[in-house]
């Protein structure tokens, strides 16, 4: 629903701008950045791809070493349950179980660890675009920048100018 009021309000500001330009074309400057980009090239975004990598990397090798760990032990476990009783083989299940459900928990944690970390990260490369966006806006005397389009003529696409300034501002 947030995305069709964008794209309306977007269609809606296009139709404004159309009216508007027509009446005083040479006045009017829009201009568009694609955010994705930002994220991507960005020298910012790499940065902080880094520190996430970085600060996440233990958590992510103890959980691929305990999954072959907890693999290994499964694959034990079938290779011997032929030859264990019910009870031992009923009490190794349920221990199999207790460590699977420890592990699903574990990984659960991370994973949801790991994206509240990415979201923070992204949210503050995304306020420094911004900035850098009402910069350049301000610089070049642009009327409007959108962020988000169906379709944008490469001439009104500013954002090389925006990662290039991100980039400078960064160092």
């Amino acid at each position: 629903m947030k995305t069709f009021s964008t794209q309306f309000a977007a269609a809606s500001l296009i139709g404004v701008v159309t009216l508007f330009s027509s009446a005083h074309a040479q006045e009017f400057r829009m201009g568009f950045v694609n955010t994705d980009r930002i994220f991507k090239e960005a020298s910012t975004a790499k940065a902080a791809q880094v520190k996430l990598e970085q600060e996440f990397s233990k958590r992510e090798k103890e959980l691929v070493d305990l999954g072959a760990s907890l693999k290994s032990l499964v694959d034990k476990f079938e290779r011997e349950s032929p030859t264990l009783s019910e009870a031992q083989k009923n009490s190794r299940q349920k221990q199999l179980l207790e460590q699977d459900r420890d592990f699903q928990r574990k990984r659960r944690e991370f994973q949801e660890d790991l994206n509240s970390r990415k979201n923070e990260e992204l949210q503050q490369v995304l306020e420094r675009a911004n900035k850098v966006v009402k910069q350049v806006a301000e610089a070049e005397k642009y009327d409007v920048v959108l962020q988000e389009a169906v379709y944008i003529s490469p001439k009104h696409d500013i954002t090389d100018k925006v990662i290039k300034a991100l980039n400078n501002n960064a160092k």
